[in-house]
């Protein structure tokens, strides 16, 4: 079956249609670890057959890392419970390069919140201004994810079908 990757944009911050507060208490924290960076991708990304990065070497993870910036819900339950990677592009673009949840903490809001609060800090990286955020995704991520970036102001630009 052939994976679809969706390329979605915002171009301004006014485009952004906020999410409520998750239904189950959570916290964001802003952190520079490649650990945290190769724990997340490894954990969340299990379910979603993310494996780009599988084989990465711990310098390459701290490397990566150096360029951006991580934000990481917090729960009671658990301590990384959904992250985002925030990275600051050239031409005042911001790319969220990834995104995701732990699976069992799908249906609480907590993504709708993630996104919300990645985007809020993506519109003010650039000291000069952000002109876009821009992510992708695919066929392969959650069954939510496209209508959450959709739902929270993201537009379609680019759809591409892989092999």
């Amino acid at each position: 079956m052939p994976v679809v990757i969706t390329y979605l944009e915002m171009r301004g911050p006014a485009a952004l249609r906020p999410a409520g507060p998750p239904r189950i208490a959570a916290e964001l924290r802003t952190v520079r670890d490649p650990a945290v960076n190769r724990h997340c991708y490894e954990t969340i990304g299990a379910d979603w057959a993310w494996v780009d990065r599988l084989g990465w070497t711990e310098e390459r993870w701290a490397a990566y890392a150096e360029g951006v910036e991580t934000l990481l819900a917090v729960t009671a339950e658990q301590p990384a419970a959904g992250y985002a990677e925030l990275r600051a592009e050239p031409g005042d673009e911001v790319q969220i390069a990834m995104f995701g949840l732990q699976s069992d903490l799908h249906g609480h809001g907590l993504g709708g919140w993630l996104l919300t609060e990645a985007t809020r800090r993506a519109w003010a990286m650039h000291a000069g201004g952000t002109r876009r955020v821009w992510l992708h995704t695919c066929t392969l991520d959650g069954p939510h994810a496209l209508a959450n970036y959709e739902a929270r102001g993201f537009a379609a630009y680019r759809r591409v079908e892989a092999a």
